[in-house]
Protein backbone atom coordinates (compact mmCIF):
# COMPACT_ATOMS: atom_id res chain seq x y z
CA UNK A 1 0.00 0.00 0.00
CA UNK A 2 3.00 2.29 1.14
CA UNK A 3 4.63 1.72 -2.52
CA UNK A 4 1.16 3.06 -4.28
CA UNK A 5 0.27 5.82 -2.64
CA UNK A 6 2.88 7.98 -3.02
CA UNK A 7 2.86 8.04 -6.24
CA UNK A 8 -0.90 8.56 -6.13
CA UNK A 9 -0.32 11.83 -3.87
CA UNK A 10 2.20 13.06 -5.70
CA UNK A 11 0.73 12.96 -8.59
CA UNK A 12 -2.84 14.48 -6.99
CA UNK A 13 -0.60 17.69 -6.08
CA UNK A 14 0.92 18.10 -9.71
CA UNK A 15 -2.83 17.92 -10.68
CA UNK A 16 -3.78 20.34 -8.07
CA UNK A 17 -0.74 22.42 -8.95
CA UNK A 18 -0.90 22.77 -12.61
CA UNK A 19 -4.80 23.28 -12.16
CA UNK A 20 -3.82 26.43 -9.75
CA UNK A 21 -1.37 27.43 -11.95
CA UNK A 22 -3.72 26.88 -15.25
CA UNK A 23 -6.53 29.10 -13.38
CA UNK A 24 -4.35 31.83 -12.54
CA UNK A 25 -3.53 31.51 -16.33
CA UNK A 26 -6.64 32.61 -17.33
CA UNK A 27 -7.65 34.78 -14.46
CA UNK A 28 -4.44 36.53 -16.16
CA UNK A 29 -5.74 36.54 -19.67
CA UNK A 30 -8.94 38.55 -18.83
CA UNK A 31 -7.04 40.86 -16.73
CA UNK A 32 -4.65 41.68 -19.70
CA UNK A 33 -7.26 41.66 -22.18
CA UNK A 34 -9.29 44.29 -20.12
CA UNK A 35 -6.38 46.29 -19.49
CA UNK A 36 -5.76 47.98 -22.55
CA UNK A 37 -4.93 51.81 -23.41
CA UNK A 38 -8.13 52.81 -21.70
CA UNK A 39 -7.37 51.55 -18.11
CA UNK A 40 -3.46 51.83 -18.65
CA UNK A 41 -3.58 55.34 -19.16
CA UNK A 42 -6.54 55.75 -16.77
CA UNK A 43 -8.58 57.69 -19.34
CA UNK A 44 -11.04 54.99 -19.02
CA UNK A 45 -10.97 55.28 -15.36
CA UNK A 46 -11.50 58.74 -15.19
CA UNK A 47 -14.46 58.52 -17.50
CA UNK A 48 -16.26 55.92 -16.46
CA UNK A 49 -15.22 55.66 -12.37
CA UNK A 50 -13.68 58.41 -11.17
CA UNK A 51 -15.61 61.20 -13.13
CA UNK A 52 -19.10 60.47 -10.61
CA UNK A 53 -16.94 60.74 -7.42
CA UNK A 54 -17.80 58.20 -4.80
CA UNK A 55 -20.53 56.14 -6.33
CA UNK A 56 -18.38 56.28 -9.62
CA UNK A 57 -15.92 54.72 -7.70
CA UNK A 58 -17.91 52.05 -5.76
CA UNK A 59 -21.16 51.68 -7.09
CA UNK A 60 -19.45 51.37 -10.49
CA UNK A 61 -16.64 48.79 -9.46
CA UNK A 62 -19.25 46.58 -7.37
CA UNK A 63 -21.25 46.39 -10.81
CA UNK A 64 -18.48 45.22 -12.55
CA UNK A 65 -16.87 42.86 -10.29
CA UNK A 66 -20.27 41.12 -10.42
CA UNK A 67 -21.12 41.33 -13.95
CA UNK A 68 -17.64 41.17 -15.60
CA UNK A 69 -16.76 37.60 -13.42
CA UNK A 70 -20.62 36.72 -14.49
CA UNK A 71 -20.04 37.33 -18.15
CA UNK A 72 -16.44 35.77 -17.89
CA UNK A 73 -17.76 32.52 -16.35
CA UNK A 74 -20.24 31.85 -19.21
CA UNK A 75 -17.86 32.64 -21.83
CA UNK A 76 -15.20 30.43 -20.69
CA UNK A 77 -17.86 27.28 -19.64
CA UNK A 78 -19.78 28.06 -22.72
CA UNK A 79 -16.53 27.26 -25.01
CA UNK A 80 -15.16 24.26 -23.14
CA UNK A 81 -18.89 23.06 -23.00
CA UNK A 82 -19.81 23.66 -26.85
CA UNK A 83 -15.84 23.14 -28.62
CA UNK A 84 -17.22 26.17 -31.43
CA UNK A 85 -14.74 25.87 -34.33
CA UNK A 86 -15.50 29.54 -34.95
CA UNK A 87 -15.63 31.50 -31.68
CA UNK A 88 -17.75 34.02 -32.72
CA UNK A 89 -20.48 31.38 -32.79
CA UNK A 90 -21.07 32.71 -28.93
CA UNK A 91 -23.41 35.16 -29.93
CA UNK A 92 -25.61 32.41 -31.89
CA UNK A 93 -25.98 30.52 -28.22
CA UNK A 94 -27.18 33.54 -26.76
CA UNK A 95 -29.43 35.26 -29.75
CA UNK A 96 -30.88 32.71 -31.69
CA UNK A 97 -29.27 32.98 -35.65
CA UNK A 98 -30.49 35.89 -36.94
CA UNK A 99 -29.72 38.74 -34.13
CA UNK A 100 -27.19 36.56 -33.38
CA UNK A 101 -25.40 36.65 -36.76
CA UNK A 102 -25.82 40.63 -36.28
CA UNK A 103 -24.28 40.38 -33.05
CA UNK A 104 -21.38 38.40 -34.47
CA UNK A 105 -20.68 41.39 -37.77
CA UNK A 106 -21.00 44.18 -35.10
CA UNK A 107 -18.77 43.23 -32.17
CA UNK A 108 -16.47 42.21 -34.91
CA UNK A 109 -16.79 46.21 -35.98
CA UNK A 110 -16.26 47.19 -32.32
CA UNK A 111 -13.54 44.74 -31.45
CA UNK A 112 -11.25 46.50 -34.39
CA UNK A 113 -12.37 49.83 -33.81
CA UNK A 114 -11.19 49.29 -30.42
CA UNK A 115 -8.21 48.20 -31.64
CA UNK A 116 -7.68 51.65 -33.21
CA UNK A 117 -8.38 52.99 -29.73
CA UNK A 118 -5.22 51.45 -28.75
CA UNK A 119 -3.45 52.85 -31.52
CA UNK A 120 -4.47 56.19 -30.74
CA UNK A 121 -3.43 55.47 -27.12
CA UNK A 122 0.02 54.59 -28.23
CA UNK A 123 0.39 57.45 -29.97
CA UNK A 124 -0.93 60.10 -27.23
CA UNK A 125 1.83 58.51 -24.66
CA UNK A 126 4.71 59.20 -27.00
CA UNK A 127 3.26 62.74 -27.84
CA UNK A 128 2.69 63.47 -24.06
CA UNK A 129 5.37 61.92 -22.25
CA UNK A 130 8.54 61.41 -24.67
CA UNK A 131 7.35 64.54 -26.74
CA UNK A 132 7.42 62.75 -29.89
CA UNK A 133 4.73 62.48 -32.77
CA UNK A 134 1.85 60.18 -32.05
CA UNK A 135 2.26 58.17 -35.40
CA UNK A 136 5.76 57.03 -33.58
CA UNK A 137 4.13 55.57 -31.15
CA UNK A 138 0.88 54.03 -33.59
CA UNK A 139 2.53 52.74 -35.75
CA UNK A 140 5.70 51.21 -33.45
CA UNK A 141 2.47 49.67 -31.71
CA UNK A 142 0.84 48.19 -34.82
CA UNK A 143 4.27 46.81 -35.94
CA UNK A 144 4.42 44.68 -32.34
CA UNK A 145 0.86 43.57 -32.37
CA UNK A 146 0.68 42.42 -36.24
CA UNK A 147 3.81 40.25 -35.38
CA UNK A 148 2.68 38.88 -32.29
CA UNK A 149 -0.40 38.16 -33.77
CA UNK A 150 1.48 36.18 -36.79
CA UNK A 151 2.25 33.35 -34.63
CA UNK A 152 -1.32 32.48 -33.27
CA UNK A 153 -3.36 32.75 -30.63
CA UNK A 154 -1.06 29.84 -28.02
CA UNK A 155 1.69 32.47 -28.44
CA UNK A 156 -0.55 35.14 -27.56
CA UNK A 157 -2.12 33.67 -24.23
CA UNK A 158 1.30 32.92 -23.03
CA UNK A 159 2.36 36.30 -23.59
CA UNK A 160 -0.70 38.30 -22.20
CA UNK A 161 -1.14 35.55 -19.20
CA UNK A 162 2.14 37.03 -17.54
CA UNK A 163 2.07 40.44 -18.30
CA UNK A 164 -1.62 41.50 -17.09
CA UNK A 165 -1.13 40.46 -13.57
CA UNK A 166 2.38 42.69 -13.28
CA UNK A 167 0.39 46.02 -14.80
CA UNK A 168 -2.32 45.61 -12.40
CA UNK A 169 0.14 45.90 -9.63
CA UNK A 170 1.82 48.47 -10.53
CA UNK A 171 -1.84 50.19 -11.59
CA UNK A 172 -2.74 49.71 -8.06
CA UNK A 173 0.37 50.60 -6.26
CA UNK A 174 -0.01 54.23 -8.20
CA UNK A 175 -3.57 54.56 -7.24
CA UNK A 176 -2.40 53.83 -3.88
CA UNK A 177 0.28 56.02 -3.77
CA UNK A 178 -2.27 58.59 -5.68
CA UNK A 179 -4.66 58.68 -2.31
CA UNK A 180 -2.43 58.36 0.61
CA UNK A 181 -0.21 61.18 -0.59
CA UNK A 182 -3.09 63.47 -0.89
CA UNK A 183 -5.40 61.62 2.70
CA UNK A 184 -8.34 64.56 1.63
CA UNK A 185 -7.80 64.27 -1.43
CA UNK A 186 -11.22 62.00 -2.54
CA UNK A 187 -13.31 64.53 -0.31
CA UNK A 188 -11.52 67.46 -1.88
CA UNK A 189 -12.06 66.15 -5.69
CA UNK A 190 -15.69 65.00 -5.02
CA UNK A 191 -16.29 68.60 -3.98
CA UNK A 192 -14.24 69.97 -7.12
CA UNK A 193 -15.65 67.74 -9.89
CA UNK A 194 -19.07 69.50 -10.54
CA UNK A 195 -16.94 72.70 -10.96
CA UNK A 196 -14.40 70.78 -13.35
CA UNK A 197 -14.92 69.76 -16.98
CA UNK A 198 -14.22 66.16 -16.73
CA UNK A 199 -15.35 63.65 -19.55
CA UNK A 200 -17.81 61.57 -18.66
CA UNK A 201 -18.85 58.43 -19.99
CA UNK A 202 -23.03 58.91 -19.47
CA UNK A 203 -25.10 60.86 -17.43
CA UNK A 204 -25.74 58.49 -14.23
CA UNK A 205 -22.75 56.63 -12.74
CA UNK A 206 -25.09 53.22 -12.84
CA UNK A 207 -25.57 53.57 -16.75
CA UNK A 208 -21.57 54.27 -16.90
CA UNK A 209 -21.10 50.78 -15.27
CA UNK A 210 -23.56 49.46 -17.61
CA UNK A 211 -21.90 50.72 -20.96
CA UNK A 212 -18.51 49.80 -19.11
CA UNK A 213 -19.31 46.49 -19.24
CA UNK A 214 -20.90 46.07 -22.11
CA UNK A 215 -18.05 47.06 -24.30
CA UNK A 216 -15.90 44.28 -22.14
CA UNK A 217 -18.42 41.76 -22.85
CA UNK A 218 -18.49 42.80 -26.79
CA UNK A 219 -14.36 42.30 -26.49
CA UNK A 220 -14.05 39.06 -24.32
CA UNK A 221 -16.91 37.09 -25.87
CA UNK A 222 -14.67 35.27 -29.00
CA UNK A 223 -11.78 35.73 -27.35
CA UNK A 224 -12.99 33.75 -24.00
CA UNK A 225 -15.11 31.31 -25.65
CA UNK A 226 -11.93 30.24 -28.03
CA UNK A 227 -9.48 29.59 -24.53
CA UNK A 228 -12.55 28.17 -22.79
CA UNK A 229 -11.75 25.04 -25.20
CA UNK A 230 -8.50 24.86 -23.47
CA UNK A 231 -9.68 24.88 -19.90
CA UNK A 232 -9.73 20.82 -18.52
CA UNK A 233 -12.49 21.19 -16.20
CA UNK A 234 -15.63 23.22 -15.49
CA UNK A 235 -13.91 24.07 -12.17
CA UNK A 236 -10.80 25.78 -14.00
CA UNK A 237 -13.49 28.25 -15.86
CA UNK A 238 -15.29 29.10 -13.42
CA UNK A 239 -12.49 30.29 -10.99
CA UNK A 240 -10.49 31.81 -13.39
CA UNK A 241 -13.54 33.66 -14.65
CA UNK A 242 -14.50 34.64 -11.07
CA UNK A 243 -10.88 35.35 -10.19
CA UNK A 244 -10.06 37.40 -13.22
CA UNK A 245 -13.64 39.92 -12.93
CA UNK A 246 -12.81 39.90 -9.19
CA UNK A 247 -9.27 41.20 -9.35
CA UNK A 248 -9.92 43.98 -12.34
CA UNK A 249 -13.02 45.14 -10.20
CA UNK A 250 -10.64 45.77 -7.30
CA UNK A 251 -8.00 47.34 -9.93
CA UNK A 252 -10.31 49.66 -11.57
CA UNK A 253 -11.64 51.06 -7.83
CA UNK A 254 -8.35 51.67 -6.28
CA UNK A 255 -6.71 53.32 -9.91
CA UNK A 256 -10.22 55.29 -9.86
CA UNK A 257 -9.21 56.38 -6.08
CA UNK A 258 -5.65 57.84 -6.99
CA UNK A 259 -7.51 60.18 -10.20
CA UNK A 260 -10.26 61.18 -8.02
CA UNK A 261 -7.73 62.10 -5.02
CA UNK A 262 -5.69 64.29 -7.53
CA UNK A 263 -8.68 64.96 -9.58
CA UNK A 264 -7.87 68.85 -10.23
CA UNK A 265 -4.39 67.48 -11.87
CA UNK A 266 -5.73 65.04 -13.96
CA UNK A 267 -8.85 65.54 -15.02
CA UNK A 268 -8.12 67.31 -18.44
CA UNK A 269 -5.06 64.46 -18.97
CA UNK A 270 -4.76 62.52 -21.81
CA UNK A 271 -2.72 60.63 -19.74
CA UNK A 272 -3.98 60.35 -16.59
CA UNK A 273 -1.90 58.00 -15.40
CA UNK A 274 1.33 59.90 -16.29
CA UNK A 275 0.28 63.00 -14.69
CA UNK A 276 0.03 61.41 -11.64
CA UNK A 277 2.85 59.34 -11.95
CA UNK A 278 4.67 62.58 -13.21
CA UNK A 279 3.54 64.34 -9.91
CA UNK A 280 5.53 61.63 -7.31
CA UNK A 281 8.67 61.79 -9.41
CA UNK A 282 9.72 62.21 -13.19
CA UNK A 283 11.70 59.04 -12.83
CA UNK A 284 8.54 57.26 -12.33
CA UNK A 285 6.73 58.99 -14.73
CA UNK A 286 9.22 56.77 -17.15
CA UNK A 287 8.63 53.72 -15.86
CA UNK A 288 5.08 53.71 -15.87
CA UNK A 289 4.81 55.26 -19.39
CA UNK A 290 6.70 51.73 -20.10
CA UNK A 291 3.78 49.84 -18.22
CA UNK A 292 1.16 52.05 -20.18
CA UNK A 293 2.71 51.13 -23.31
CA UNK A 294 3.00 47.18 -22.00
CA UNK A 295 -0.53 47.87 -20.81
CA UNK A 296 -1.97 48.70 -24.71
CA UNK A 297 -0.13 45.82 -26.47
CA UNK A 298 -1.61 43.39 -24.04
CA UNK A 299 -4.78 44.41 -25.14
CA UNK A 300 -4.22 45.10 -28.93
CA UNK A 301 -2.81 41.65 -29.21
CA UNK A 302 -6.31 40.09 -28.78
CA UNK A 303 -8.20 42.09 -30.61
CA UNK A 304 -6.57 41.89 -33.66
CA UNK A 305 -6.16 38.55 -33.32
CA UNK A 306 -10.25 38.37 -32.87
CA UNK A 307 -10.77 40.20 -35.76
CA UNK A 308 -8.62 38.21 -37.98
CA UNK A 309 -10.19 35.16 -36.67
CA UNK A 310 -13.41 35.71 -37.76
CA UNK A 311 -12.37 35.34 -40.85
CA UNK A 312 -9.57 33.13 -41.66
CA UNK A 313 -8.21 29.89 -39.38
CA UNK A 314 -5.49 31.05 -37.19
CA UNK A 315 -2.19 30.74 -38.67
CA UNK A 316 -2.82 30.18 -42.10
CA UNK A 317 -1.76 32.76 -44.70
CA UNK A 318 -4.94 34.17 -45.52
CA UNK A 319 -4.99 35.11 -41.94
CA UNK A 320 -1.29 36.36 -41.41
CA UNK A 321 -2.70 38.36 -44.46
CA UNK A 322 -5.33 40.08 -43.46
CA UNK A 323 -3.69 40.89 -39.43
CA UNK A 324 -1.32 42.82 -41.68
CA UNK A 325 -3.95 45.04 -43.64
CA UNK A 326 -5.98 45.35 -40.33
CA UNK A 327 -2.83 46.71 -38.31
CA UNK A 328 -2.20 48.92 -41.22
CA UNK A 329 -5.71 50.13 -41.40
CA UNK A 330 -6.20 50.56 -37.61
CA UNK A 331 -2.78 52.70 -37.43
CA UNK A 332 -4.37 55.40 -39.75
CA UNK A 333 -8.00 55.63 -38.11
CA UNK A 334 -6.32 55.71 -34.81
CA UNK A 335 -4.57 58.44 -35.05
CA UNK A 336 -7.26 61.14 -36.48
CA UNK A 337 -8.77 61.72 -33.10
CA UNK A 338 -7.42 62.63 -29.71
CA UNK A 339 -7.14 59.65 -27.87
CA UNK A 340 -9.56 60.69 -25.23
CA UNK A 341 -12.49 61.47 -27.47
CA UNK A 342 -11.64 57.97 -29.40
CA UNK A 343 -12.41 56.35 -25.76
CA UNK A 344 -15.53 58.40 -25.16
CA UNK A 345 -17.25 57.81 -28.94
CA UNK A 346 -16.20 54.08 -29.37
CA UNK A 347 -16.87 52.49 -25.99
CA UNK A 348 -19.46 54.33 -24.79
CA UNK A 349 -21.83 53.72 -27.99
CA UNK A 350 -20.61 50.32 -28.37
CA UNK A 351 -21.05 49.72 -24.52
CA UNK A 352 -24.80 50.48 -24.90
CA UNK A 353 -25.07 47.93 -27.35
CA UNK A 354 -23.27 45.16 -25.26
CA UNK A 355 -26.01 45.92 -22.60
CA UNK A 356 -28.49 44.09 -25.12
CA UNK A 357 -26.09 40.65 -25.15
CA UNK A 358 -25.98 41.17 -21.28
CA UNK A 359 -29.91 41.29 -21.07
CA UNK A 360 -29.92 38.22 -23.41
CA UNK A 361 -27.61 35.71 -21.70
CA UNK A 362 -28.69 36.59 -18.17
CA UNK A 363 -32.40 35.64 -20.15
CA UNK A 364 -30.30 32.24 -21.48
CA UNK A 365 -29.25 31.46 -18.07
CA UNK A 366 -32.48 31.82 -16.22
CA UNK A 367 -33.64 29.57 -19.09
CA UNK A 368 -31.29 27.20 -18.23
CA UNK A 369 -31.92 26.92 -14.63
CA UNK A 370 -35.85 26.74 -15.71
CA UNK A 371 -35.42 23.79 -17.59
CA UNK A 372 -33.27 21.77 -15.26
CA UNK A 373 -30.06 21.85 -16.82
CA UNK A 374 -28.18 24.10 -14.01
CA UNK A 375 -26.48 27.44 -13.86
CA UNK A 376 -23.64 25.98 -15.86
CA UNK A 377 -24.22 25.26 -19.18
CA UNK A 378 -23.44 21.54 -20.21
CA UNK A 379 -22.20 20.66 -23.35
CA UNK A 380 -20.29 17.72 -25.39
CA UNK A 381 -17.42 17.96 -22.79
CA UNK A 382 -17.07 16.00 -19.69
CA UNK A 383 -15.40 16.99 -16.72
CA UNK A 384 -13.24 13.52 -16.73
CA UNK A 385 -10.03 12.89 -15.81
CA UNK A 386 -7.33 14.12 -18.04
CA UNK A 387 -6.49 10.47 -17.93
CA UNK A 388 -9.82 9.39 -18.95
CA UNK A 389 -9.43 11.51 -22.35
Amino acid sequence: MATTSSPTRAHLATTEKSSALRILTYAGAILAFLIGSGFATGQEILQYFASYGYWGIFGTALVTLILISYVSVEFLTVGRAEQYERPSSIFQYYCGRILGTGFDYFSTLFVFLSFTVMVSGAGAVFKEHYGLSPYIGGVALAIAVGLSVWFGLKSLVDVIGKIGPLIVVVAIALGLVGVLRNPSGLADGVALLPTLEVKQASSTWFMSALSYVGFCMLWLAAFLTALGKSTRSQKEGVAGGILGGTAFAIACSIVGMGLLANIAHVGTSEIPMLTLASDISPLLASGISVMVVAGIYTTAVPLLWTVASRFFADRTPNFKYLTVGLAALGTVIGLILPFSDMVNLVYVINGYVGVILLIMMVIRTVRRVASGEGLLPRGRRTDAPDSAR
